[in-house]
């Protein structure tokens, strides 16, 4: 039984009565039909399934069911409990025979958020072909989907509707659509779209942050966080600030821009949660700081299977396989269950320690986890027997392999070749790779190489006549300076530095008084 107050009214509810309601009031019992209102306070205090399809039993029973008040809150009440009711949630919507935008838009994000993310689209195609106009919560919606699904195509069309809609400078909706081409991999479109923005609120800085970290633009990341830090304007980092850029922090190794966001969340007396931590740890394990990572680690309340990965990682990479697998033994203790990513973290560990016997009792036990072997982790094998030498052992492995060898495995085995110097074996490896991944300038550089140390000079001219008239370029590495809060990036001869005339000029002085020296 429940207890409602109504305008100084006493409501009795019980689970029996649903076709009335009975009002104490003086005294005197009155019976009263149910009508929205009483329908919509039910609804607010169902805390289940099985209480939510109770009320909307009675709401059939008593035609409202083309109430689309009661609909909405309907709708919003299956897909908030379960993701697996918004086969329900759909039911409610499909028999109504008129529907505003607010509907249309709670079941394309309801199918947004918990999938299958199609659906979503094709509601929203259903909206538009139905002349029902879309405003900015439908676009951020369906191009969450879009992003969602990497569906390019699909994203540019809803593109081309923001733009004749008027949404094109709508700040919500410019912020979905940097979310969406950076999840398309699209990242230079997503910045073109964040500087055209006449304002910026924090999403929109966040969003372009995490875009770059995600696509591996870590530099460019770095160098817009350092221009958020700078522009007075700009509203101050949060959580989801800190997360997008600490994986940048691990890709470029940038300990000084590390070490800031660490002292930041320290001022400020945020959390370390489970996504700071992890991101901390990486960033400094990548940095070589094993104790630092080791003391985020330990602050960490709630670890969860990530922040784990994140330390066993750490110690692996740095060929320190006792302590990896030390804390692999903890973390079945407490009950955990280990992932994809813990195995490949453990079986890259024993590959660069040479592990051979472990690797194999791990990988045998993935099974017994319920962990699916993939690519990465057959890769990782054949780089496991490859640098230990077993080069046949290798490639029978590769021929037992349930799934069609990839570019990461014939890699593998391509460098250990190159290890123990089979230029047979790599010769044949390198054809597969070539067809493979025709446009990795590394593949050919790594044969050419080999052809070098033995003194066939003839194959190395052959190799590099190719990459030539492939016009296929090795990437450059960078370096990469920070002053005054201002990122600066060097290439290999690069002349794009507004200071370019006074660097060489300083590199010049250097090397003369090296030489004096």
């Amino acid at each position: 039984m429940h207890g409602l107050h109504r305008q100084g009214v006493l409501l009795v509810i019980t689970r029996a009565a649903f076709p009335t309601i009975r009002y104490f009031f003086g005294g005197v019992t009155c019976r009263h039909q149910r009508d929205s209102y009483d329908y919509t306070h039910l609804l607010q205090h169902c805390r289940c399934i099985k209480s939510i399809k109770e009320v909307h039993a009675q709401i059939l029973i008593g035609g409202y069911e083309q109430n689309q008040f009661l609909a909405a809150k309907l709708v919003g009440k299956y897909t908030e409990h379960s993701a697996s009711n918004m086969e329900d949630a759909r039911k409610v919507f499909d028999c109504l025979l008129d529907r505003d935008v607010f509907l249309w838009n709670m079941v394309i994000q309801g199918y947004a958020n918990s999938g299958p993310f199609a659906e979503s689209l094709n509601i929203y195609d259903e909206m538009w072909q139905s002349g029902i106009p879309a405003n900015r919560y439908t676009f951020t919606f369906v191009l969450k989907a879009c992003g969602a699904m990497k569906d390019g195509n699909k994203g540019r069309v809803i593109h081309g509707h923001v733009v004749k809609s008027g949404f094109d400078f709508d700040l919500f909706v410019g912020n979905a659509l940097v979310a969406f081409y950076a999840k398309c991999q699209e990242i230079e479109t997503s910045r073109r779209i964040f500087e055209e923005l006449p304002q910026k609120d924090l999403v929109s800085w966040n969003s372009m942050i995490s875009g770059y970290s995600v696509n591996g633009c870590a530099v460019e990341a770095l160098m817009l966080f350092c221009a958020m830090l700078q522009d007075v304007s700009t509203p101050t980092p949060d959580r989801a600030t800190l997360v997008g850029i600490l994986p940048a922090c691990v890709q470029a190794a940038a300990i000084q821009e590390g070490l800031r966001i660490h002292s930041y969340i320290l001022k400020s007396g945020m959390e370390i949660d489970a996504a700071l931590g992890s991101g901390l740890i990486a960033m400094y394990a990548n940095c070589g700081r094993l104790k630092s990572a080791q003391v985020v680690f330990d602050q960490i309340s709630d670890k969860n299977i990530v922040v784990w990965n994140a330390i066993i990682r750490c110690y692996g990479m740095h060929g320190n396989a006792d302590e990896a697998f030390k804390l692999f033994s903890r973390l079945l203790e407490l009950g955990l269950r280990p992932d994809g990513v813990i195995f490949l973290c453990l079986l890259s560990t024993c590959s660069h320690a040479g592990m051979v016997a472990k690797g194999w009792e791990l990988f045998e036990k993935m099974g017994d986890y319920g962990v699916e072997r993939n690519h990465e982790h057959y890769a990782c094998m054949v780089d496991l027997l490859g640098r230990a030498g077993f080069l046949d052992q290798a490639v029978e492995f590769i021929k037992s392999m349930p799934v069609q060898a990839g570019k990461d495995v014939y890699g593998a085995l391509l460098g250990a070749c190159r290890v123990h110097n089979n230029i047979e074996l790599a010769e044949e490896v390198a054809e597969k790779l070539i067809m493979l991944d025709p446009e990795n300038a590394g593949r050919y550089i790594i044969l050419a190489k080999m052809y070098d140390n033995a003194g066939r000079l003839e194959d190395v001219a052959r190799m590099r006549k190719v990459l030539r008239e492939k016009k296929i370029k090795k990437q450059h590495g960078c370096s990469s300076i920070e002053v005054d809060f201002v990122l600066h990036t060097f290439g290999v001869e690069d002349e794009s530095h507004p200071s370019t005339e006074q660097i060489f000029n300083t590199l010049a002085r250097l090397e003369r008084v090296m030489e004096e020296e």
